[in-house]
């Protein structure tokens, strides 16, 4: 097997990135062969516990508080509606469910109480748990870790330079020092990125050499490919075309050997073919159900469909770790502590960020 680098240079992933196709994906099929099971691929379900009225900037979503995206928000969901959902999910094939909340950051409080009783009922369902939450401390991914979460999702998004131009209300050395904060439990790291955004490919390369520096490297790296909302400021970005999918998933394959590559957000405009070649480059993990928090995703059962005329086999949960122990709440070593830490706002302005602004104080005006 390959030896795990951590040193990858952005000279060396462009080089990669741009090989001949078919050298490219002899290669990342070949290192995908020695880590993984090529014919199985896990199967995730995305549920999104509260939606919209998020305060972050971010120019690709469609939850951001500032702009009109005819989204429909909701409170956050109860743990009776999350079982129901994770039962569902679970018959359906899936083997993980992964909550995401749209907050800046987790507060001490009910709200968090009642995502970590969630966490709790889910892994005592035999299933994968994992939350996207935003920015967490130590203490709050040690309590997560102790309710029973298998992983967290911190995206690095892109680039730290193109970062600049996307998000302006919080830094990138935040993401990074959640992803540090979560490494000091036993829960893994799901951290990955969109495409499509009006980066370069030097951009996909640079996101890749801060995923690839951590260690160790995430156990899943999601690849999205943008979907764009009319409303955001990313609205008229043209659709990732498949091959620049193809690449980046091969890429990140052979970067990354021993990392989950999860084929994310963009499917529905990808063939079954395109799939098919992305799955052969090295994806071997995939969201599950009719939306991604917000946006459209294929069917389930398309593609089961698809698995069945691919030979693909939904991976068993707790295949890569033991499935972790779940702490009662009245036994926990952990309790809220109010923590109340200074998350960066680095202050700058994106002119195509204040110009959806701007379009989405107009629309609400003019109602």
């Amino acid at each position: 097997m390959n030896v795990i680098r951590h040193d990858w240079t952005k000279q060396e992933i462009l080089d990669i990135y741009n090989k001949p196709m078919m050298d490219l994906l002899y290669e990342a099929a070949t290192i995908h062969r020695q880590y993984h099971d090529q014919n199985t691929v896990q199967v995730s379900t995305l549920l999104s516990i509260k939606t919209g009225g998020c305060p972050e900037d971010c120019g690709y979503c469609p939850q951001a508080a500032r702009y009109h995206t005819d989204i429909e928000g909701n409170d956050l969901m109860s743990v009776r509606q999350v079982k129901a959902q994770a039962l569902r999910a679970k018959a359906s094939g899936s083997s993980r469910v992964c909550m995401g909340a749209a907050w800046r950051n987790v507060k001490d409080g009910q709200e968090f109480e009642d995502v970590l009783e969630m966490v709790r009922t889910i892994n005592k369902l035999d299933m994968e748990v994992c939350c996207t939450l935003g920015m967490i401390t130590e203490n709050q991914a040690q309590r997560l870790a102790e309710a029973g979460l298998y992983a967290y999702n911190h995206n690095l998004d892109t680039s730290e330079e193109y970062y600049k131009e996307v998000i302006s209300t919080r830094g990138y050395e935040d993401r990074l020092k959640t992803i540090d904060n979560v490494r000091k439990t036993n829960v893994t790291v799901c951290s990955g990125g969109i495409i499509g955004m009006g980066e370069e490919v030097a951009d996909r390369a640079g996101m890749l050499v801060a995923l690839a520096k951590l260690s160790p490297q995430p156990e899943s790296v999601p690849i999205n490919a943008l979907v764009a909302v009319e409303g955001t400021p990313m609205e008229e970005e043209k659709p990732v075309a498949i091959w620049d999918m193809i690449r980046m998933v091969a890429t990140t394959r052979i970067v990354m050997p021993n990392t989950q590559v999860r084929l994310s957000a963009g499917r529905t405009e990808m063939t079954r073919e395109g799939q098919a070649m992305c799955f052969f480059a090295g994806a071997n993990s995939i969201f599950a159900g009719d939306k991604l928090l917000t946006t459209p995703n294929p069917d389930v059962n398309a593609d089961m469909e698809m698995f069945k005329l691919l030979g693909l086999q939904p991976q068993k949960p707790f295949v890569k770790k033991a499935q972790p122990e779940t702490v009662e709440a009245e036994d926990s070593k952990y309790e809220a502590l109010g923590e109340k830490p200074k998350w960066t706002r680095p202050g700058h302005t994106i002119d195509r960020n204040e110009t959806a602004k701007q379009k989405a104080k107009e629309i609400i005006e003019d109602k």
